[in-house]
């Protein structure tokens, strides 16, 4: 009887001491988009999940009333994305695509299997093609030219490439005029 009562004690005591004390806010939004061109018709399926954590803490966690004070803790929030191209899932840390404005003439990103691929917006032929590096930048391969490129706070693609007439580097920039919704 002895036994029974201290591991019934045992088991309200774990019990307490694994209550949660946070406040879980999970929201998943699916986007499939249907683009069609020269090769056919492709599909993208980009689903952004977004959890907030949020500690929840007492003004007085000791006091003896029943309806206490909730203080206001900021909640961690973590964002991931998954994007499905062509039947190939993988993960990214933020969608660049959009149009954009590249010396005066506009294009438009888009996800692809590994990375972007950048569009003339009307006849759907590929310019560029944007691949990630292990740092964070890509490697943007045109017709003639290979840069390497980020995007800064405001999503706009700053590119660096090697004019080879007059061995330096040249910087340009890809205004983001609308983001891909």
């Amino acid at each position: 009887m002895k036994k029974i009562i201290l591991i019934i004690a045992a088991l309200f005591t774990t019990v307490g001491i694994t209550a949660q004390n946070t406040d879980v806010k999970k929201e998943s939004v699916t986007t499939t988009k249907t683009v069609k061109d020269s090769k056919g018709e492709k599909t993208t399926v980009k689903t952004e999940e977004v959890q907030e954590v949020q500690k929840i803490e007492f003004k007085d966690a000791k006091s003896n009333t029943k309806e206490k004070v909730v203080l206001d803790k900021p909640a961690d929030v973590s964002k991931k994305i998954t994007v499905t191209v062509d039947g190939v899932t993988r993960e990214i840390s933020k969608d660049y695509s959009g149009f954009y404005n590249y010396n005066g003439a506009k294009c438009k990103m888009i996800l692809d299997k590994v990375g972007y691929s950048i569009i003339h917006p009307d006849t759907k032929k590929r310019l560029a093609t944007l691949r990630e590096t292990s740092n964070g930048e890509y490697i943007v391969t045109g017709k003639n030219k290979v840069s390497v490129g980020h995007f800064d706070s405001d999503g706009n693609l700053i590119l660096q490439s090697v004019d080879p007439k007059t061995d330096t580097v040249i910087t340009e920039k890809a205004e983001m005029i609308k983001p891909e919704m």
